[in-house]
């Protein structure tokens, strides 16, 4: 299982003039690559690298540099065709899509450089590393992370490493791969359905409610609103010391909900049974009120984050059907719209029993979860002799 950890570096002036012009120089060589590569129909990374590994090489890029830069290009032009498959730049004629089909792919100044073992190198025990700049090879940098994080990186770091900047800090992103604990026979499934009211409710009766997040995103929302009018160096200045605050925030938040889900499966053996919610920002109509909420919520780092944990705990996962989770009795089994009387409540028109909306949808993803899994694995019947 790859995951990665986040360390800051902590260079030096003149390190770190040296990592910011060479972030500025690959990210210019990559649009300038991007270009190429636009121009030429974007062909297949051999044949790319054939058109203008010489010229990044005369830029003053080194090898590896010059590889990772091709690479780099070509996998965003990747990505991008796979988006336009999947219809997330809309559909064919769209503004959206003639937009991104139209012109090359850009790179910001700061954007990632991807790195290897050639060109990074890794001191755990001085907690430095030495690092491929345009100016030469810059040593002896310090950088810091957390505890679990640095024994991590020492049992597990495995492939690339990104050098990024963000807002003026450089850190490393590495590549690890954690070993994944073996699965164990689950005694049933605990059903987690998530929302916006209710961040996650769990047939186990926990239930993270979203009422506090959704009041600290308010506030974030209207703080921003109010700087921005105000056009000030001192407001401008504001905003940038307070950005991705409420992305941190809701990232801890989610840490947090998942960590808690995961244990008590763990600590009961149990499996987990999660919606399968990919697509749901295109598929769910919502007056715009509500467009703010959906769209401000990360659906799938919470999903993210479960899994992981899940995987690195040897919890059983599966992913179900959420359609009419919210409107099937779990006691019965009845089916109607009407169930769903709101936000909060649910009273079954077939055998009238009354509960809390999440939590009856909870118990119905649990129990799928368990057919699913019981449809999946494999038979312990006897041969026949």
């Amino acid at each position: 299982m790859k995951i990665v950890t986040q360390v800051k570096l902590l260079p030096e002036a003149d390190q770190a003039a040296a990592l910011r012009s060479t972030l500025r120089a690959v990210n210019n060589a990559a649009g300038w690559v991007s270009q190429i590569a636009f121009e030429r129909g974007v062909p297949r990374e051999y044949e790319l690298r054939k058109h203008t590994y010489a010229e990044l090489k005369a830029r003053g890029l080194g090898a590896q540099a010059a590889q990772h830069t091709i690479k780099k290009v070509r996998d965003a032009y990747t990505v991008l065709k796979a988006n336009i498959r999947a219809g997330n730049l809309g559909k064919e004629g769209s503004k959206r899509r003639r937009t991104a089909e139209s012109k090359p792919i850009a790179f910001r100044p700061e954007a990632a450089q991807p790195y290897d073992d050639r060109c990074l190198s890794w001191q755990y025990d001085q907690q430095t590393v030495s690092i491929w700049t345009t100016s030469g090879r810059a040593k002896n940098i310090s950088f810091v992370c957390s505890p679990d994080g640095l024994k991590t990186l020492q049992q597990y770091r495995k492939g690339e490493s990104d050098l990024i900047e963000r807002d003026g800090v450089f850190y490393l992103v590495a590549t690890c791969e954690v070993p994944e604990a073996e699965r164990y026979e689950p005694d049933g499934f605990i059903g987690v359905d998530l929302g916006i009211a209710n961040i996650a409710t769990a047939s186990t009766g926990y239930m993270a409610a979203g009422r506090g997040l959704n009041r600290y995103r308010k506030r974030q929302f209207d703080l921003r609103r109010k700087l921005q009018k105000k056009r000030t160096k001192s407001a401008k200045r504001r905003l940038k010391a307070r950005s991705r605050r409420e992305q941190r925030h809701a990232a801890n938040q989610n840490h947090i909900i998942s960590k808690t889900i995961v244990t008590e499966a763990e600590r009961t053996g149990r499996g987990l049974s999660l919606e399968e919610l990919k697509g749901i920002r295109t598929r769910v109509r919502l007056r715009k009120p509500q467009r703010v909420a959906l769209h401000s919520w990360a659906f799938s780092q919470l999903g993210d984050f479960i899994v992981y944990k899940a995987k690195r705990a040897g919890v059983p996962l599966v992913f179900v059907d959420p359609a009419y989770t919210s409107q099937t009795c779990a006691e019965c089994g009845h089916v109607d719209k009407r169930n769903r009387v709101n936000q909060g409540l649910f009273i079954c028109r077939g055998c009238g029993v009354v509960a809390h909306a999440d939590r009856n949808a909870s118990h119905n993803i649990a129990q799928r979860g368990e057919n699913v899994w019981n449809a999946g694995r494999e038979s312990r019947v006897p041969a026949t002799p």
